[in-house]
């Protein structure tokens, strides 16, 4: 057994948690309210198997980040923060609740600021696994963030991991498990990065995968995005895809929103193609892109220009 020195009370409140996902039929979309979910719920972790915890919290506007907590025999893994230190912190209690054992290692699945941005309160020494594109990108925020505070800007400080990954693969034994940390592609970013639990038969997606909420391109490869789903769905023995964004799901509904999702990113990609082979110059096509069934998703009219202008890029071969 793990030791998580769990409460007798703790246990009972993680277990309904646990029932709440597996016994009750939710409304298929990423907004809490839609689906009665009461934003003094948040933050809130939600058990996935013994030692293993998604963590929703609510950012603006209004929808969730979701981290994941591997706690092992050796110490705890964290995939993913929160976007402030306040927030992070608050994660960091809430582990500190469950378990006494130190926070060992730390998983970059996004460089994206509403998963980093609370990483300066992560414990010294902790181990980070990133990948290098999304190592690259940090450097670059950071020397954005020293000017920025030159000129009199708030300051901030962005955590710029000290190696990055030497191989597509990690595994990290955190005592009683492996962890293998996986690169399937440029996706969201040019370093995504997932976790697989082979024992839980858990993937946990980052921004990668994006339960109801509309593809978000700002840094995104399009067409490769499409294909690193495609990779994700066919590993041997995966049954609970975890995403970065909209709410964990059932094993069995975290496939199907996850089909659900590549088909999104299809259409998207479908219909900003469109506008392109027709020649329609960019600024009309962002006004014309008629995005059907997902015009209703979370960040719809805010996401929707961003990817006919990322996949015009793509198309015009622009892309870094």
């Amino acid at each position: 057994m793990l030791a998580i020195g769990l409460s007798r009370c703790a246990v009972l409140l993680l277990s309904l948690c646990a029932t709440a996902l597996t016994t009750h039929a939710q409304p298929r979309t990423a907004d809490p309210a839609a689906r009665g979910e009461p934003l003094s719920a948040f933050p809130r972790l939600i058990p996935l198997g013994e030692g293993v915890y998604g963590y929703e919290e609510i950012r603006q506007p209004g929808f969730t980040t979701v981290s994941l907590i591997v706690i092992g025999r050796d110490g705890v893994l964290i995939a993913d923060g929160q976007g402030s230190p306040a927030a992070t912190q608050t994660m960091l209690d809430r582990i500190r609740a469950i378990t006494p054992l130190p926070i060992k290692w730390y998983v970059m699945g996004s460089d994206h600021g509403d998963h980093t941005a609370g990483n300066s309160v992560l414990p010294d020494g902790i181990t980070y696994i990133v990948h290098p594109a999304s190592r690259a990108q940090l450097v670059r925020d950071s020397a954005a963030a020293v000017t920025s505070a030159n000129i009199g800007a708030a300051p901030r400080r962005v955590v710029v991991p000290p190696r990055a990954m030497a191989s597509d693969r990690e595994v990290i034994d955190v005592g009683g498990r492996t962890v293998d940390v996986l690169f399937l592609g440029r996706a969201h970013t040019g370093g995504d990065l997932h976790v697989h639990i082979p024992d839980r038969k858990l993937l946990f997606m980052s921004e990668a995968y994006l339960n109801r909420v509309f593809p978000a391109m700002r840094s995104a490869y399009p067409r490769e995005w499409v294909q690193v789903v495609d990779r994700a769905l066919a590993m041997p023995g995966v049954e609970h895809f975890i995403p970065g964004h909209g709410f964990i799901e059932a094993p069995a509904v975290s496939r199907e929103e996850l089909v659900t999702f590549r088909q999104a990113l299809r259409a998207v990609i479908a219909e900003a193609e469109r506008l392109h082979a027709a020649g329609v110059p960019l600024e009309e096509a962002v006004k014309q892109a008629n995005w059907g069934e997902y015009a209703g998703w979370f960040l719809a009219e805010q996401q929707g220009p961003i990817a006919v202008r990322r996949v015009y890029l793509e198309r015009d071969g622009k892309l870094p």
